[in-house]
């Protein structure tokens, strides 16, 4: 690894032939200043990016690839999105999309190997694909990035190119629950019980299940990503200290951040381990949480899609939903509030219109009720569905639709 000015950097990044394949750090971990010299640099180029955040350059000449829409990407003029199950998305690395470039954001190294820090996901399957066919690795070192273990460590020796650029990371604008959201977040956190292993999420309703945990005790976390809710189960005593936290990538408050720097109970794997369906199954009492954008009556979940346009993507839904069906005493549950409030519609309908995202979960919660659906035929899924999840004031025409389709007996 050689530490380069920016300058450098950027007379190597313009001398790169044809139109080459970038990877960046996603989510939450994205070196915007690098993602600058590139645009500026290289008149055309394909940004792959998972989950990408505002900012992405949206010129003639760039486009934008991902397995996972972020609001960077959501309505860019070039997007190329390959539908694909998180865990697999590093196979694209290695087969269909390899990259030819790949910037990482790290922190300082320590006895030879650099920390991919808040955001592993599936960097390291890009790095090896970018050296295997001579590419260029390139690491932002950045001093506010907290160190992290497991797969995050990097061998400086990966590495070609190193800049320095210390910027604060960013953090999430804490969303206030509505009535309906705690509601639908209590029903999930009473499911539950002390030893189970937990997938945690961001946003109003997972920060909510997390609250409601606080009491229970021996608590395993094996989750793709992680938020402050982290920092409530560790202050309350309900994580097993025999079971290291394990995800790929957080993204939260300068608290979280200096609660994992240097935290050797905090694992970061790469995605095609902590997303494998099989190694999620072997945790006991695994419980999958997930939302929605729709219900339908047969239990199908559209998560991705609106307005026949791709929102987001398959994501880990469904190999957690697939582990956690799997593993001894799991459950895979869905929960949404069952009114959508911006678009002023049911979140439980007849029958998708979308593309589905994953199929019979555990169970559907909402601020009505549960819908149980594993082990029920598709009547009483049905039913179930529209007595307990769906709004009071749709539950007359879902049943007209529900004989329409023959879930209702006669």
């Amino acid at each position: 690894m050689r530490t380069v000015a920016l300058a450098a950097l950027e007379r190597r990044l313009a001398a790169m032939p044809g139109v080459p394949r970038v990877v960046v750090s996603g989510n939450a971990a994205t070196p915007w200043t690098v993602v600058d010299v590139l645009d500026r640099v290289l008149p055309a180029y394909r940004l792959w990016m998972l989950n990408a955040g505002a900012g992405v350059p949206a010129r003639d000449g760039v486009v934008a690839e991902t397995a996972f829409v972020g609001p960077g990407m959501r309505h860019h003029p070039a997007l190329s999105y390959l539908p694909c199950r998180l865990s697999m998305a590093p196979l694209l690395l290695r087969t269909v999309t390899p990259p030819d470039v790949v910037v990482v954001h790290c922190a300082p190294a320590e006895g030879g190997r650099l920390s991919l820090g808040t955001e592993v996901n599936v960097l390291p399957a890009a790095v090896e694909a970018c050296r295997a066919r001579g590419g260029l690795v390139v690491s932002v070192v950045n001093r506010y990035m907290p160190y992290t273990y497991g797969d995050a460590e990097v061998d400086v020796e990966a590495v070609d190119l190193a800049v320095e650029v210390d910027v604060p990371l960013p953090t999430p604008v804490r969303a206030v629950p509505d009535e309906a959201s705690r509601v639908v977040a209590e029903r999930v956190s009473a499911r539950v019980e002390d030893g189970a292993t937990v997938q945690m999420g961001i946003g109003a309703v997972p920060d909510c299940v997390v609250s409601g945990l606080t009491s229970r005790r021996r608590l395993g976390v094996w989750t793709e990503m992680f938020s402050d809710g982290l920092l409530s189960l560790h202050e309350s005593g309900a994580l097993d200290p025999d079971r290291p936290v394990t995800a790929s990538f957080c993204f939260g408050s300068p608290e979280l951040y200096d609660h994992v720097d240097h935290n050797r109970s905090i694992r970061m794997l790469r995605t095609e381990r902590t997303n494998d369906p099989a190694r999620i199954a072997a945790n006991p009492a695994m419980v999958s949480i997930n939302t929605a954008l729709e219900v339908d009556l047969y239990g199908q979940v559209n998560a991705s899609r609106v307005g026949g346009r791709i929102h987001s993507g398959y994501g880990g839904q469904t190999d957690f939903i697939v582990g956690a069906l799997h593993s001894p005493g799991g459950q895979a549950l869905i929960a949404l509030r069952s009114w959508h409030p911006r678009a002023d519609v049911s979140t439980i309908v007849p029958l998708l219109d979308e593309p589905v995202t994953s199929f019979q979960p555990s169970a559907v919660l909402t601020e009505n009720g549960v819908a149980p659906l594993f082990g029920c035929d598709q009547q009483a899924q049905a039913r179930a569905l529209i007595d307990h999840t769906a709004h009071p004031r749709v539950r007359d025409e879902l049943w007209e639709e529900a004989r329409a389709l023959g879930l209702c007996r006669r």
